[in-house]
């Protein structure tokens, strides 16, 4: 048996990387909150990048439901803690990982040790779980720590980048003082302005932001992971244009189409305030 060896294992990354750029990612540390749909295969495709230090976040276990998108959900996994199987198959792809595990989740208590010596946040918390995303971006903006949202919508991704200096989680979110369901439009509508995903949905009773419920698929979840490692990239080795918010883009693979997304003022903009006031009216008809 072979043993491992960093610069042959990422070798073949070296070409759309430097040699040189492999060591800073090899050096970085990225947090994720959350190990199920999208937080899982995001750790395993930035280990693939090489990146070599990771804190990660979840309390729950794997369930049967969780077989269609999730990247730890097997029977061998059945009701074992997220973070424990993920921060092992993270480490089978490299052993000299280090990687921390917040086996409580994330909360006020924790955050700032979630948070030290973290380079980039990766968001991979559930699409409703509204108190933990906010005090998670409060930390992220008072630490002036990069964020990468990418949020698996029908069979494509919405990618929205919170930058330092740029507008911040709130701003452009504004969850500030509204309901959980409201929360949840805003969100929604926040990520992904154009809806590209609306159009093939087939049975809109699956989605139920009372319930706080909604369908997902696994090609939604490994588009995000390419797309976020690639924001990464590009945030931690300060090359290409990331996007930030009010900025962002969506690509939905079964539509075939890509989109650029720009909201001035966040969902405080016009159209946004419209678009919100039409899919209020249309929960309020379902």
């Amino acid at each position: 048996m072979k043993s491992f060896d960093y610069r042959t294992a990422f070798s073949r990354n070296i070409g759309w990387v430097t040699e040189a750029e492999q060591e800073v990612l090899r050096n970085s540390r990225i947090a994720i909150a959350g190990m199920g749909g999208v937080g899982g295969i995001h750790l395993l495709t930035l280990a693939r990048l090489g990146i070599g230090k990771f804190h990660i976040s979840d309390f729950d276990t794997f369930d049967l439901a969780n077989f269609n998108r999730q990247a730890g959900a097997t029977m061998q996994t059945l009701g074992l803690p997220k973070t424990d199987v993920m921060a092992e198959q993270a480490l089978e792809i490299n052993p000299q990982l280090d990687i921390r595990i917040f086996p409580q989740g994330v909360n006020a208590e924790n955050l700032d040790d979630f948070f030290k010596g973290v380079d980039l946040y990766v968001d991979g918390l559930d699409f409703f779980v509204f108190k933990a995303r906010e005090i998670v971006y409060e930390a992220c903006d008072r630490l002036k720590i990069p964020a990468v949202i990418a949020a698996p919508l029908g069979m494509g991704v919405a990618i929205v980048n919170i930058l330092p200096g740029r507008m911040s989680f709130e701003e452009y979110f504004r969850f500030s003082g509204v309901s959980d369901q409201e929360k949840a439009l805003r969100f929604l509508l926040g990520l992904s302005p154009s809806m590209l995903q609306l159009g093939y949905l087939v049975d809109r009773s699956t989605v139920d932001f009372i319930a706080q419920r909604g369908p997902s698929t696994a090609m939604a979840c490994q588009l995000c992971a390419g797309s976020a490692a690639t924001e990464a990239l590009k945030i931690l080795l300060k090359r290409g244009k990331a996007l930030a918010a009010p900025y962002g883009y969506q690509f939905d693979a079964y539509r075939n189409k890509f989109t650029r997304t720009w909201r001035p003022g966040g969902n405080n903009n016009p159209i946004q305030r419209l678009a919100l006031a039409i899919a209020r009216h249309q929960l309020k008809s379902v």
